[in-house]
């Protein structure tokens, strides 16, 4: 076997290994070096293109992987409502393995709203939309006497708030009270009308309690939340556009995190370093070419104003970012030439058509490598690859762009263009805020093992396969993927008109059947074509060894 192609086979079994390892400890059996976890962009009303919010989010990890419709629910005078402890890890919603109870508390209202359950819930029936980022932060902090883990602090806003404000004032509020006992963490909540960057992390030792900040991103700007503490300088006269805990002041001096002079920033008081890094310096410096920003700047803007406005495609492009073709690309040093020969199809029919010959230059190994397949390149040649976290990786369990929009009823206003597994490969489909129901295979998680009835593995295992040999494989995957971006979005702007009709005439049931089947014949669109690739992949794989 030729030494390149036993390289690739070597590459091969290394992604496969990656691809189908399960683990007890959560931890990233893809690449354990990319600690970060999560990517959430943030667009206000007037930085986008068509006057929607947006916010999103990329579940980088070891996540459960099903999605569900949470019903409404009604609760009766003195019934509690309960909380728990690692839901982010279950099968099947009804799964009750390593599930413990934490607490109960009093129902803010006595009924909630209907949303969208991701393992960390994401979209209510009333445009609100939530993305995670875990940044860990200031572990003195940490403080496990409480009731909330952050993805049921989400649940709680869902359920029962209607606006961004309102969800931030009930998350502190309960917190606060309760107890919140999980990491550094922030959220990015939006409505159709703004969006903010919340922060919250544990009140340090003794009675439960929390720390937290909030605050707004303005109309026309984007804000990005990615693993790391971004809030700074707490303007206390200015509540349009800042919240926080009380008796902030107080306690950051009580824990010695502020000597009471100067400006308070919170994110040295949560976080625990450097208040960026290169995934919210490429999405400023892309948005904003003419910015003066630096990776060896001490800070960066809270949020920037972008020089184009922004659509729904330009953030979904963001999540396809592996930073090829700039300095940062961790496969410039790995590219080569080879001579490659085509058939001339205008020619007389085979055998005896003619072949033009030319040298291309491509890089065989993707942005996805793994951790091992990094080390050997630079053990064999030191410098070979500078490790980056990109924005796309290998071990997402799944990721959504949210957009809110005030001039539709709420249930259609309100979108998740959604996409299973790696968002640099996979294609997107919506999820509209008045769905009530969804496909069948997305009620099973496939994060533990291979499972054909869950809907992640029909994207996949055609992903990590196409990923052996990307530089062939992405030619058939990428079109077919920004073929039904594009169809996705045209075919939203007619959903928008007829669904919007049904809901002014009245005709609300017949409204809610469009939206789901919408939801259910794209789905099935796309995880049916995704399915079919595979075997042009394969195909691929096996004429290249």
């Amino acid at each position: 076997m030729k030494p390149f192609k036993m390289f690739l086979l070597l590459a091969a079994a290394a992604v496969c290994r990656t691809s189908y390892a399960q683990t007890d400890s959560y931890q990233y059996c893809d690449d354990p070096d990319f600690i970060g976890s999560c990517t959430s962009i943030m667009v206000g009303k007037k930085a986008s293109s068509d006057g929607s919010v947006m916010t999103a989010h990329a579940c980088d990890s070891y996540y459960r992987t099903y999605v569900t419709i949470e019903p409404r629910k009604t609760f009766k005078s003195g019934e509690l409502e309960p909380y728990y402890f690692n839901v982010l890890h279950k099968e099947e919603p009804w799964d009750p393995r390593r599930v413990k109870e934490t607490g109960k508390i009093v129902p803010p209202k006595s009924e909630t709203y209907r949303f969208v359950n991701t393992a960390y819930p994401c979209m209510n029936e009333k445009q609100l939309a939530i993305g995670e980022t875990t940044f860990d932060g200031n572990r003195a902090l940490l403080n496990r006497n409480g009731v909330f883990w952050i993805e049921e602090l989400e649940r709680l806003a869902l359920e029962y708030c209607d606006n961004a404000r309102d969800a931030i004032r009930l998350m502190g509020e309960m917190a606060e009270k309760y107890g919140y006992v999980d990491w550094g963490e922030c959220l990015t909540v939006a409505d159709k009308n703004e969006v903010w960057h919340f922060e919250i992390n544990g009140p340090g030792p003794g009675a439960p309690g929390a720390i937290w900040a909030a605050q707004r991103i303005p109309d026309d700007h984007v804000g990005v939340s990615a693993n790391i503490s971004r809030i700074g300088a707490i303007d206390f006269d200015d509540p349009d556009n800042f919240m926080y805990c009380k008796d902030l002041k107080k306690r950051a001096k009580e824990l010695g995190l502020w000597d009471g002079k100067g400006p308070l920033k919170f994110y040295k008081i949560v976080g625990d370093g450097k208040p960026f890094s290169m995934r919210e310096f490429f999405i400023f410096k892309t948005l904003a070419p003419s910015l003066d920003i630096s990776l060896e700047d001490e800070e960066l803007p809270f949020s920037i104003k972008p020089e184009v406005p922004v659509t729904p495609e330009t953030v979904m492009s963001f999540y396809r970012q592996t930073y090829e073709g700039t300095e940062y690309d961790m496969g410039k040093n790995l590219s080569i030439k080879v001579h490659r020969k085509i058939k001339d199809l205008d020619s007389k029919p085979y055998p005896e058509a003619s072949y033009n010959e030319y040298d291309e230059v491509v890089t065989p190994v993707s942005n996805w490598m793994s951790a091992d397949m990094r080390q050997m390149l630079n053990t064999i040649a030191p410098g070979t690859v500078t490790n980056r976290r990109t924005i796309a990786v290998i071990q997402s369990s799944y990721t959504w762009i949210a957009q809110c929009r005030d001039w539709l009823p709420d249930a259609v206003g309100g979108v998740l263009w959604f996409a299973f597994d790696n968002g640099g490969q996979s294609p997107r489909f919506p999820i509209y805020a008045g769905c009530t129901q969804l496909p069948e295979s997305m009620g099973h998680c496939g994060q533990n093992r291979y499972r054909e009835d869950a809907a992640v593995w029909a994207f996949r295992e055609t992903n990590r396969i196409a990923t052996i040999y990307w530089d062939k494989t992405r030619k058939i995957l990428e079109p077919a993927r920004d073929n039904f971006e594009k169809m996705m979005l045209e075919q939203d702007k007619a959903l928008q008109k007829k669904a919007a009709a049904l809901y002014e005439e009245g005709r609300a049931a017949e409204a809610e059947e469009l939206l789901n089947n919408q939801t259910d014949s794209f789905f099935n669109m796309v995880a049916g074509k995704w399915r079919e690739l595979k075997g042009r992949v394969l195909e691929i794989f096996a004429r290249s060894m």
